[in-house]
């Protein structure tokens, strides 16, 4: 499975605000496209993320949309899914699904190095497990889902190296509490693909359900297909992608007003720091023989379309090189070719001096 969390992962780290009608378009798009599950908006506070502050409107018109309902979406087999990281955003989602707009699912965080932990949710550790605890409760009343996002996993940007032991222990705790699945979220593009494999590998021998585990990779220091390719060769089966690669820590301006987002930016550039862009990753496991269920054609052109939105060129390969030929392209071709087999006396198709052998044999020496 794919999932889409272009919308909130995506928007959440510009610096300008995106209109509700041009989000709206981009989850209609994307479910017409095939994604079963959207992550569109977080429920944190508007003066912490301003970006979100019609996230409520959002839902309500992504249910009430007549494009979704003349082309026969059911909503049964959506997932809409919001991060609301403190419990204040739970019991809004949680009113939200008693009105019937609500999310599906809900995401809350923690990361393994406290200290980052405190900076983007502002408690300790053990307070914010029991938050969490009350959170599951209160949205398995209510039918919501619940996904615990670990992170700090492969290192932090504030405390520096982390343990694989400790991420594994706090995964073990989010499902121990109720949690329905796990976000393992590389959040500062820390991972190498090595040690991807090794991790994923050690979590799916400790725990092999694979439907409880989802890998969440930023591209900061251009690791994030490969990164993909090492999860998928571990056995991680469901992926999260973001519309250009864009994304990030949540944005501290927003029209050119300072906001308090998370705080000071952690890199210098904060335009590279997305999430492995959706366009490529869907067309690379194309190319390798992966069938998604996606419409990739119909997620390039929608990842032009959000060029314009965001108002730069985002950072998809696919979009900028095209997606590789499959059929044979008349206007590169040299002429003469033919002409000049003919002249030769040679066949067409033939590759090699017609007195050459069929096959060739190595000599011993150079087969080791």
């Amino acid at each position: 499975m794919i999932g889409d969390i272009s919308v909130r992962e995506g928007l959440q780290h510009e610096e300008h605000f995106i209109p509700i009608e041009a989000k709206v378009y981009y989850v209609e798009e994307a479910i017409l496209a095939g994604f079963k599950r959207l992550e569109i908006a977080n429920l944190a506070s508007a003066e912490v993320l301003p970006q979100f502050k019609d996230a409520d409107e959002l839902f309500k018109q992504v249910r009430d949309s007549k494009r979704l309902s003349r082309a026969g979406i059911n909503f049964g087999d959506i997932e809409l899914t919001a991060v609301t990281i403190r419990e204040k955003g739970v019991d809004r989602a949680v009113a939200g699904k008693k009105k019937g707009w609500g999310p599906d699912r809900i995401g809350m965080m923690v990361s393994t190095d406290e200290e980052h932990h405190f900076a983007n949710s502002g408690t300790t550790l053990p307070e914010y497990w029991e938050e969490s605890q009350r959170s599951i409760e209160k949205c398995h009343d209510v039918g919501i889902k619940v996904f615990g996002t670990v992170s700090t996993i492969w290192g932090s940007p504030i405390s520096g190296p982390t343990r694989f032991e400790d991420a594994l222990e706090f995964t073990k705790r989010w499902l121990s509490i109720g949690a329905d699945d796990i976000e393992h979220a590389d959040h500062d593009g820390s991972a190498p693909p090595d040690q991807v494999y090794r991790y994923f590998s050690m979590i799916l021998d400790g725990i092999p359900n694979k439907n409880l585990h989802i890998a969440h990779f930023h591209v900061t220091r251009g690791w994030g297909l490969a990164n993909v390719l090492a999860a998928m060769q571990a056995g991680v089966e469901i992926h999260e992608g973001v519309l250009g690669g864009i994304g990030g820590q949540p944005a501290n301006f927003l029209d050119r007003v300072p906001i308090r987002g998370t705080g000071e930016y952690y890199y210098r550039d904060p335009n590279i720091v997305g999430l492995v862009s959706l366009e490529d990753m869907l067309d690379m496991m194309d190319e390798m023989g992966i069938d998604t269920d996606i419409d990739i054609d119909r997620v390039l052109s929608l990842g032009k379309k959000g060029e314009k939105t965001i108002g730069r060129r985002l950072r998809s390969e696919s979009i900028l090189n095209g997606r590789i030929p499959k059929e044979p392209r008349e206007e590169y071709k040299r002429k003469g070719l033919a002409e000049k087999k003919a002249r030769r006396g040679e066949k067409p198709g033939q590759r090699f001096p017609k007195d050459w052998p069929d096959k060739v044999e190595l000599p011993k020496a150079l087969m080791g």
